[in-house]
């Protein structure tokens, strides 16, 4: 009998992942993490590459590590017909099957939604793509910045002068892994009404535009054109910006409200600065350097303690490595260590969740490729 995941809320629910890279295995693993049996499924000869992507943690990448823990793999070879039928007998068992290939590919495989559904018409199909299943660009190539490109975020993230690509790679994950656990969820719920499973197309491009839900509602309904640098929320305020420090480290001042920023004019010892918290856009510039000359005095942490115990939203910018020693989070749990006996003990993001009465959390480290092939024999 294959492993299963002991506790979490989607225990009893069986995920095929055929996804490779980020999205649909980060999707996939936030699953299996709540409890679903998730069952990473690669060809034999075009396994995920995201395997061979250094840096490497023994002879496993950790880029793969770091997105397919709590999950099963098995091989197989889909051009064959012991492939497909094998394939097929996984369908009859399952709940859902999970694919980020390009439209049209999992039809020539013989494998797609309409396949499937002849095997098991409660399947539910969830295809991560860049620009979905209809549309001009369906059938084009593209990456997260792509994505960020066409929404209009990547338009908006930076400077006037200058671009910025994000740290994360935003599409993959806001706008792929999140929504194919919410299109996941919902499909089951669908199908616990009507009986009837279905094919849910997710798009990265489409599901990445709510992140600017606030921006749209203002361009859409105005003459507004907004520029980098200049919305409210994305540098547009000296009161909710971004401040170098001494030791070349930085700090995060969110002091939205006017009590927040009362707060902060009284802890750097200018009150007379209150009225600044909404200048004119012509005087933001001016607040801005007033701020820095203050917060380049002192180093982030000695910023951060003094406002330790102010309610005033000024906080660390932490480097990444920095971020593992943050006493909250580790109080909160979110840094999670598995062992597997071929590359050793890794550390990794715990699940995020805290159910109350379902609790969850990685059940075991990332398989290597086919290891769970054993499962094969009980179909």
């Amino acid at each position: 009998m294959s492993r299963k995941p002991q506790q979490g809320p989607l225990q009893g629910i069986k995920v095929l992942d055929l996804s490779r890279l980020l999205p649909g295995p980060l999707a996939t693993q936030m699953m299996a993490d709540l409890g679903a049996e998730v069952i990473k499924i690669e060809d034999t000869k075009a396994p995920d590459y995201n395997r061979f992507f250094p840096p490497m943690k023994g002879s496993q990448s950790l880029n793969y590590i770091s997105v397919n823990r709590s999950k099963l793999s098995i091989t197989l070879d889909l051009k064959s017909e012991d492939g497909l039928q094998k394939f097929f007998a996984l369908v009859k068992t399952a709940d859902i099957v999970v694919d980020s290939f390009r439209p049209g590919i999992l039809k020539k495989m013989g494998i797609d939604y309409e396949a499937a559904k002849q095997h098991n018409e409660k399947i539910i199909y969830v295809a991560i793509t860049g620009y979905g299943y209809t549309g001009d660009y369906q059938n084009k190539a593209g990456h997260d910045m792509n994505y960020l490109g066409y929404s209009g975020i990547l338009g908006l993230t930076g400077t006037k002068d200058e671009v910025v690509i994000p740290a994360c790679q935003t599409a993959d994950i806001a706008g792929g892994s999140y929504p194919t656990v919410v299109a996941c969820l919902s499909a089951l719920w669908a199908r616990e009404r009507t009986g009837k499973g279905q094919f849910v197309d997710v798009a990265m491009t489409d599901c990445v535009m709510p992140l600017l839900s606030m921006q749209f509602g203002e361009v859409l309904n105005t003459n507004t054109k907004l520029k980098r640098g200049e919305p409210m929320l994305s540098g547009g305020m000296a009161n909710y910006n971004v401040y170098k420090c001494k030791d070349d480290k930085w700090i995060a001042l969110g002091s939205l409200e006017p009590k927040f920023w009362q707060g902060v004019c009284i802890m750097l010892g200018k009150p007379d600065w209150v009225p600044r918290m909404m200048p004119m856009p012509e005087m933001v510039a001016a607040l801005k350097t007033d701020l820095q000359e203050i917060f380049i005095t002192k180093t982030r942490d000695e910023w951060t303690k003094e406002a330790e115990n102010l309610d005033i939203c000024l906080t660390p910018i932490l480097e990444i490595d920095e971020v593992k020693d943050d006493k909250h989070l580790q109080q909160r749990d979110m840094f999670f260590e598995v062992e597997h006996t071929d590359y050793g003990k890794v550390t990794g993001i715990n699940q995020p969740f805290k159910f109350s009465e379902t609790p969850a959390k990685p059940s075991w480290a990332a398989p290597l490729m086919g290891e769970d092939n054993d499962l094969l024999n009980e179909l």
